[in-house]
C-alpha cells in the first residue's frame, strides 16, 4: 500500500486510526467540560443510574460480605495514610526537593501494626527498604489490597524493616515544583532520565540520611525497575548505597503492545503522542471518569483496556481485589515519558530520552547519529528478577543480555504483569521470594533477630 505525504512512515489505516482517535479525544474533552459544569446532584443521579444498569445487565451481586466490606474500604480510602490505617499502621509523610526543584512525596511505614514511631524523622535502627511504583502509578499500588497478608510492604515492616515509599514528579504525591507550576508545559517536560538523575538518587540519599543507614534495599515494579536500571547504570556512587535491587515484573526495552495498529503507529511516530495529547499530563480525565461511574463499570473497563493493549487478562486476581486497587490504580505522568517508551521500544534499545527526533530515517545499516544507552551492564548492585511468564512487556533474554553476569532471574509460573502486585497468592509465591533475597543480602544470619544493613557477600 503506497505511503501517504506528509507523515512519511504512516499508511492510509494509521490516518483512519489518528482521526478517529482525534474525534474521541474532542468528544471526551466536551464531556468533561459539561461535568465540570454539573453540580454534584446530577453527577450523583449518574453514577447510581449506572449502578443499576450494570446489575440489570450482569445480574444481582454476589454476596461475599467480608471480602466485600474490605474491598469497599479499600476502594473508598482517600490517600496512603487511609488505605495503611485500614489495616492498622501509622504512616509518616516525608517531602524531599530534587536538584533541579522537584518537590517528591515520600511516605514511612516505621513500626508494626498498631504501633507507632515514638521518634517521627529519626532512624530506627532497622535495616531499610525503599519501594518504587511504575508507570501511571503512585505509593497507593502497594498498600491498596484487602489482605494485609499479601501486602508487601506490611509484611516486610512486620518482619522488622523500615519501610519507605517514593513517588515520582508529576504524580498524586509530587505534582509540586519551586521553578513551575502543574498547569504549565514546562513542568511536564520529563521523561524517565529526570527520574534517573533526580529522582531515585535525590530521593534514596533524603531517606538514607534521616535513617542513618549506610546501605538501603530497593524494590521496584515495573517501570520503578527501569528507573533503577537507569539510575544504578549511570551512578555508579549509588551502587554502594544499595544493598539489593529486586525487581518485580522488570522493564526494560519492552517488545511493544499486544494492538497491533497502536503499536504500530506509537512506534512509526513515538512524538504522535504529542499531537494527540499535547505536552502535559497523560489520560487526566481519568480521574473523572473513575468519580463517575459504578467501581464496577470503571473495572470492566480496565480489564477490557488491559487485554486489547498488553494480552493481560488478570484471572489470578479476584474481581474484588481489582474493583478496590483499580480506584488506586492511576495517577498523573507527562506524555514525554510515554514518548519515551515507544522511542525504546521503536529501537529495541533502553536508551535515553531522543530529543533528535527530526534526524532523518537512515536507508543505511550504518547510522550517523545514536541515542545515548543506558549502561546496564555497568550496574555493581545484586540484581533479582521476579518475573511472571505470563507477562507480555518481559523478553527475560533480551532483559539478561543487557544486565550483568551477576543478575539472579526468577520465574512466577502463569504471573501477569499486575498479578506480581495484587494476585491472589502473592504472599505465596511472591513475598517469600523477596523475604529469602532479603534475608541473603541484610540478614547476617535468618535465624539470628539481629537485622543490619550490609549486604552477605
Amino acid at each position: 500500500m503506497p505511503r501517504l505525504p506528509l507523515l512519511g512512515r504512516l499508511f492510509f489505516q494509521d490516518y483512519i486510526a489518528l482521526i478517529v482517535g482525534f474525534v474521541a479525544l474532542a468528544f471526551e474533552n466536551l464531556i468533561h467540560l459539561i461535568i465540570l459544569c454539573l453540580p454534584k446532584s446530577v453527577i450523583n443521579w449518574f453514577y447510581k443510574r449506572s449502578r443499576v444498569i450494570f446489575h440489570f445487565i450482569s445480574g444481582a451481586p454476589q454476596d461475599a460480605a467480608e471480602e466485600k466490606k474490605r474491598a469497599n474500604d479499600v476502594l473508598n480510602a482517600r490517600d496512603f495514610d487511609e488505605l495503611c490505617s485500614i489495616h492498622g499502621y501509622t504512616p509518616e509523610d516525608h517531602v524531599v526537593l530534587t536538584k533541579d526543584g522537584y518537590l517528591l512525596g515520600l511516605h514511612r511505614l516505621p513500626a508494626k501494626r498498631g504501633e507507632k514511631n515514638p521518634s517521627p524523622g529519626y532512624t530506627t535502627g532497622k535495616p531499610v527498604v525503599y519501594l518504587h511504583h511504575g508507570l501511571l502509578m503512585n505509593s497507593e499500588v502497594w498498600v491498596c489490597l484487602t489482605e494485609a497478608q499479601r501486602s508487601l510492604p506490611f509484611v516486610l515492616v512486620e518482619q522488622g524493616y523500615d519501610v519507605w515509599f517514593g513517588n515520582n514528579r508529576g504524580n498524586k504525591y509530587s505534582k509540586k515544583s519551586i521553578h513551575h507550576g502543574p498547569n504549565t508545559a514546562k513542568f511536564w517536560d520529563f521523561s524517565i532520565d529526570d527520574f534517573a538523575w533526580h529522582d531515585i538518587p535525590d530521593s534514596i540519599s533524603y531517606i538514607l540520611d534521616v535513617t542513618k543507614a549506610k546501605t538501603l534495599s530497593y524494590i521496584g515494579f515495573s517501570q520503578g525497575t527501569a528507573q533503577a536500571f537507569a539510575a544504578l547504570s549511570i551512578h555508579p556512587q549509588l551502587n554502594d548505597r544499595i544493598n539489593v535491587f529486586i525487581a518485580l515484573a522488570p522493564a526494560m526495552n519492552p517488545a511493544g503492545l499486544s494492538a497491533p495498529l497502536v503499536d504500530g503507529l506509537m512506534k512509526a511516530s513515538p512524538t504522535l503522542l504529542f499531537l494527540i495529547f499535547g505536552r502535559k499530563a497523560i489520560l487526566s480525565s481519568a480521574t473523572m471518569w473513575q468519580s463517575i461511574l459504578y467501581p464496577p463499570i470503571f473495572t470492566k473497563f480496565i480489564d477490557r483496556s488491559l487485554v486489547w493493549l498488553f494480552n493481560w487478562h488478570s484471572h489470578n486476581i479476584s474481581t474484588y481485589q481489582r474493583i478496590a486497587a483499580f480506584a488506586h490504580l492511576y495517577s498523573f505522568a507527562s506524555v514525554k515519558s510515554i514518548v519515551h517508551w515507544f522511542q525504546i521500544m521503536r529501537n529495541a534499545s533502553f536508551q535515553m530520552y531522543d530529543d533528535d527526533v527530526l534526524s532523518p530515517v537512515t536507508r543505511t545499516s550504518v547510522s550517523s547519529y545514536r541515542p545515548a544507552r543506558f549502561p546496564t551492564r555497568n550496574i555493581a548492585s545484586p540484581i533479582v528478577l521476579l518475573y511472571g511468564d505470563s507477562d507480555s512487556l518481559v523478553d527475560i533474554n533480551a532483559m539478561l543480555a543487557q544486565l550483568p553476569e551477576h543478575t539472579l532471574a526468577k520465574r512466577l509460573h502463569g504471573y501477569e504483569h499486575l498479578d506480581v502486585l495484587w494476585g491472589r497468592n502473592v504472599h505465596v509465591d511472591v513475598i517469600p521470594e523477596v523475604l529469602g533475597t532479603l534475608n541473603r543480602f541484610v540478614r547476617r544470619d535468618p535465624d539470628d533477630s539481629k537485622l543490619n544493613g550490609e549486604a552477605a557477600h
